[in-house]
């Protein structure tokens, strides 16, 4: 059995008091359903935590919010199922939203779609790292907000399409929650999983001058510039600002 650290246990009361703080929020037009897996899915979502977190790491990898296919259904950041399942070795069961989208059902390790996104990223952690200890010892993954945002249609809406005063409560919520992560788990980088998640770090942590925060491609299939190769751009950029060759 794995020996759940203290930082891991900050990390467990972090999420769990932002989804709190969070479910407090309202939405209006164009969302029209909310998600919340460190809720539905905390099941998985605690023990990716609880498994995978070390009492420093090198650098933090942030992401924007889930996706329908990926940590929507597994509670893990970029969680694509069989990646998470197989790879990581998690799968516990899932609950179902309370306002569950028609178009957008919650399936938990039974989803039998795949999240581009998060297959890519894992997929080259996998390749890169071999094992998920081997990752974990140097990094850790955090996604900036925690929710999932439909349209009536079932289309995804990211955290940025909110209306001015939602999307500021949001994010005052979800920046004292990363600077929380950051004071846990003391990395010496913070690197934004496209350009939103740095520009939130960036505001979030911009007066730290012990933090390096840069950017790597996101993996996502509506990016030109991933479909064509992610995984080498990703890595060359990560290399870059580590100072590795």
């Amino acid at each position: 059995m794995t020996r759940v650290t203290a930082t891991a246990r900050a990390l467990v009361r972090i999420s769990s008091a932002l989804s709190t703080s969070l479910g407090q929020l309202s939405f209006s037009d164009p969302v029209t359903h909310v998600y919340d897996p460190t809720a539905y899915a905390a099941r998985p979502h605690r023990v990716f935590l609880e498994r995978f977190t070390r009492p420093a790491c090198e650098a933090l990898l942030l992401g924007m919010n889930p996706g329908p296919f990926g940590m929507a259904q597994t509670g893990v950041p970029f969680g694509e199922v069989a990646l998470v399942r197989d790879w990581m070795g998690i799968e516990e069961p899932v609950e179902r939203p309370e306002r569950e989208h028609p178009k957008r059902p919650i399936q938990g390790f039974a989803c039998p779609r795949s999240e581009v996104s998060g297959s890519r990223l894992w997929s080259w952690v996998r390749e890169r790292y071999g094992t998920p200890e081997a990752f974990f010892e140097r990094y850790f993954v955090w996604n900036f907000c925690p929710l999932v945002f439909m349209e009536e249609s079932g289309r995804n809406c990211t955290p940025d399409k909110l209306l001015a005063p939602e999307r500021a409560a949001l994010y005052a919520l979800c920046d004292e929650a990363l600077r929380q992560v950051v004071e846990a788990l003391s990395p010496r980088y913070v690197i934004g999983i496209g350009k939103f998640a740095e520009k939130r770090a960036r505001q979030a942590l911009g007066d730290r001058d012990d933090l390096v925060i840069g950017t790597i491609l996101h993996p996502s299939p509506a990016s030109p510039l991933a479909n064509r190769g992610w995984a080498p751009q990703a890595e060359k950029q990560l290399n870059a600002i580590l100072g590795e060759a």
